[in-house]
């Protein structure tokens, strides 16, 4: 942290300082975590449990591809594999744009009280 935010934590008052704490940057595993809270917590459910279970389908499927011994069974597990594993892998990706958003959301109301912070004082 640098010396201007100790500053201005120090001339913070209590409501403000509670501000600040909430809006300190998070790690990787908390920032997900908040996906599945608030008013759209249930969407991440829904994709979670629909990704684990094309995960699931897709192990299961490409283990059946490696114990085909026809060609033609071989291909359609093998298609079928890596379908549903990609699709697993899409969703699971599909996270990443709602978290970095939550960050830069949190970085604003943090530069917000910064400034804010500035004018009253």
């Amino acid at each position: 942290m640098s010396g201007t935010d100790e500053q201005v934590k120090a001339g913070l008052s209590e409501q403000e300082t509670e501000i600040m704490r909430m809006t300190e940057e998070l790690g990787y595993f908390s920032l997900a975590s908040g996906l599945f809270r608030g008013k759209l917590g249930w969407v991440s459910w829904v994709i979670m449990i629909t990704q684990a279970i094309m995960f699931v389908a897709g192990v299961w499927a490409a283990w059946q591809f490696f114990a085909a011994v026809e060609v033609l069974a071989a291909l359609k597990w093998g298609i079928s594999a890596a379908v549903l594993l990609l699709m697993a892998a899409m969703m699971k990706m599909s996270f990443m744009p709602q978290i970095q958003a939550d960050r830069v959301l949190r970085e604003l109301k943090r530069v917000e009280l910064l400034l804010l912070h500035r004018a009253g004082g």
